[in-house]
């Protein structure tokens, strides 16, 4: 089995923001495996599941908003009782230019509050993540507000070819692709 997780925060109001594009990337990768969301509220998440292969797939979009995340992968992961090999976490990324993504196999939260919260509630970091650039272009824009903000411009289709680039690192990752051979493949690229 393999976990799935895209971070963002749930609601109409931040679709299409820089925040949210793990929530675009797993919708991508759910579209793709023909898997369709619904809520699980134990789990305070959305959850897609299919089988690549024979391995059973859950994709999950955490319903908290961001900075409580860990509530609803803490849950997911008691409820499948799912081990942290399992997992792969796709999030925004300020420090990582646009449309960049990489991978990597454990680590910190960084300055990623969904990141710590997650951190936090399950007690480790040794889980795999990939992230998303989505750096600024003009540091006087207070984060928040930037990363609150709908992807518009020529920044849209950067970050959705990011967020493709992501999806089949997913599968890439459901396939059991060797951790540092996901690396070599994505990391750096773009589209």
């Amino acid at each position: 089995m393999k976990i799935i997780v895209g971070l963002g925060n749930p609601g109409a109001k931040y679709e299409n923001t820089y925040h949210n594009v793990g929530f675009i990337a797993v919708d991508m990768l759910a579209e793709k495996l023909g898997a369709k969301f619904s809520l699980k509220s134990k789990m305070l998440a959305l959850i897609a599941e299919c089988f690549i292969g024979g391995e059973k797939v859950i994709i999950v979009k955490p319903q908290t908003y961001m900075n409580l995340s860990g509530e609803s992968v803490r849950a997911v992961l008691n409820f499948y009782k799912a081990s942290l090999d399992d997992l792969l976490v796709v999030f925004d990324d300020l420090d990582l230019d646009v449309g960049n993504i990489r991978f990597r196999k454990n680590g910190s939260a960084g300055t990623h509050n969904g990141m710590r919260n997650i951190l936090q509630e399950i007690g480790s970091g040794e889980f795999s993540r990939a992230r998303i650039g989505i750096k600024k272009d003009n540091p006087q824009i207070p984060t928040i507000d930037y990363v609150l903000s709908k992807i518009v411009g020529d920044r849209k289709e950067v970050i959705l070819d990011a967020c493709k680039l992501c999806c089949d690192l997913s599968v890439d990752f459901i396939k059991g692709l060797d951790g540092e051979k996901i690396m070599c493949k994505y990391n750096g690229k773009k589209q």
